[in-house]
């Protein structure tokens, strides 16, 4: 039996959730807020209640310590020994990281080494496993990289068609992220259906959003690209747009590169065309009210997705099941319905309506009976894949 943390550093936070294996029971969770401003907010999971603490936190180091704390003090675990292993996500593995890997001196280098690929999460991620391997010194760490599930594309897939000496010198490709969700949608489905024979379609749809077509348990295509702004229209993404957008917008606007791509990642997709939010929640409510934008948006975001999955369709050469993830995917019915309903005629797809509209962050198969492609809903769990690649690599 075995106790291993799941972390997720970002540059002002530190979400948290710790595990008891091999049965995978969650002893508890939380997250640290507002690092390194006047008022941090420390919440933590205790007997099933959120408990929130407000006081200034000045780092990462102090955040992990009032962690640590708390599990001691609310009798989470007996002492901090009974912690054997701490998973850290990663945002940016490169080509050179194919898998987890147990963190070392040249594991953290090439975390620093990559922070060109992901500057935003990077050195957040270095934080965050830095000051768990001070607090913890004798608890061993692992690197769970969101780009390593999909370093099985093909090179004539992941190649972008710009000259090869970009690729070759500057290490530009398509990378793919949401890779520990997408793994875990594989490894699930499999278990589900009893082997890794089948060719499905994952859809990762929250405010960030994928699509990954997964051959035999193996990524083959998935719809970001070198960065997170690739792919679908998201909840403040633009996803795939013409590059010589850009130029003409700096022309136009007097807006510099860096701040076109800034409205690119944060005021595009949902809230760009619908004018009232990037919450999904948000642009139903006006949907219902017939807001002609937000309509317009969630058409819009229906055909970017079944772009995608007719694309992957034609690559895999058949499709078993299409499955639905993550915040809108889990709990959005209406979502996918407009999406599945696109698919009618063209791909035989037909949901259970009432499944669908009753499924909501559980896993059900919401096709009906004579759909020629089976439907699921399958919530996603990137923490507890963390924790199961952490024992794994450890063999905890």
């Amino acid at each position: 039996m075995s106790k291993i943390f799941a972390v997720n550093a970002g540059s002002s936070s530190l979400k948290f959730k710790l595990f008891q294996l091999p049965e995978e029971k969650v002893l508890t969770d939380g997250v640290v807020e507002r690092i390194g401003l006047e008022e941090g907010i420390f919440t933590i999971r205790v007997n099933g209640e959120k408990v929130s603490t407000y006081l200034p936190i000045k780092d990462h180091q102090q955040a992990v310590e009032l962690l640590l704390k708390a599990l001691v003090e609310h009798k989470i675990v007996e002492k901090l020994d009974e912690i054997d292993a701490c998973g850290h996500r990663v945002l940016h593995g490169g080509e050179k990281y194919g898998d987890s890997a147990i963190v070392t001196s040249e594991v953290l280098q090439d975390i620093l080494d990559m922070k060109d690929l992901g500057p935003l999460h990077m050195p957040a991620n270095y934080t965050g496993i830095e000051a768990f391997s001070k607090a913890l010194p004798n608890v061993r760490h692992v690197a769970v990289y969101d780009t390593s599930f999909h370093l099985t594309m093909d090179k004539a897939t992941f190649l972008y068609a710009l000259p090869l000496e970009y690729y070759e010198k500057y290490h530009v490709r398509r990378y793919g992220f949401h890779g520990t969700s997408h793994k875990y949608i594989a490894q699930t489905y499999a278990e589900i259906v009893g082997n890794e024979n089948h060719n499905i379609i994952s859809l990762h749809l929250g405010n960030g959003a994928s699509l990954c077509a997964i051959k035999k348990g193996k990524c083959v295509n998935t719809s970001m690209g070198f960065t997170p702004l690739a792919g679908i229209m998201m909840g403040g993404r633009s996803g795939d747009i013409d590059p010589s957008i850009i130029p003409y917008l700096m022309e136009k606007t007097g807006l510099s590169a860096e701040e076109i791509i800034e409205v690119c990642n944060k005021k595009s997709g949902f809230l760009g065309i619908s004018g009232v939010s990037s919450d999904a929640r948000d642009i139903q409510k006006a949907v219902d009210e017939g807001n002609p934008r937000a309509i317009l948006a969630r058409k819009m975001y229906a055909l970017r997705v079944i772009d995608y999955i007719g694309s992957y369709f034609v690559q895999l050469g058949s499709l078993d099941a299409l499955v639905f993830t993550a915040g809108l995917g889990e709990n959005d019915d209406k979502v996918r319905s407009e999406i599945c309903e696109l698919l009618k005629e063209s791909l035989g797809v037909k949901l259970d309506e009432k499944l669908n509209a009753t499924t909501k962050g559980k896993r059900c198969k919401i096709s009906a009976d004579d759909s020629k492609i089976d439907v699921w809903v399958i919530p996603t769990d990137e923490e507890v894949m963390i924790a199961r690649d952490t024992k794994r690599l450890l063999n905890l």
